[in-house]
């Protein structure tokens, strides 16, 4: 009989609690069919890498999947070597809203902030 115990790994991106909040707003409003909201890192901007946050209407085979209290979240498979040991938060002020990335794996970053490289 094998006494092995079965670790849980923990996810690749953490949420904030503001980030969790901003999930759950945006699948209460998702459009019909969306079963999640999914992070990736396309190529694009003066970097190399962009975030980019979009809604799902379905699993694909590698992404990581995050259950939320307000929805799930995914993150695209082919993305999560770039993201692993992120925070991931939700920030709002008089001037802007949007999700704010704190990656480890991030070498540099351009100017406006919008891109990164690893």
């Amino acid at each position: 009989m094998s006494d092995t115990k079965t670790r849980t790994r923990p996810a690749a991106v953490l949420l904030t609690p503001a980030a969790e909040q901003r999930v759950a707003d945006l699948m209460a409003s998702a459009p019909e069919g969306a079963i999640g909201v999914k992070l990736s890192t396309p190529r694009r901007g003066c970097s190399g890498l962009a975030y980019s946050v979009d809604y799902v209407t379905e699993e694909a085979a590698f992404d990581e999947k995050i259950e939320t209290p307000g929805g799930t979240f995914y993150i695209d498979g082919a993305s999560v070597l770039y993201l692993i040991g992120s925070t991931m938060d939700w920030r709002e002020d008089d001037f802007t809203a949007g999700f704010v990335f704190e990656n480890p794996n991030a070498k540099g970053a351009c100017g406006c902030g919008e891109s990164f490289t690893v």
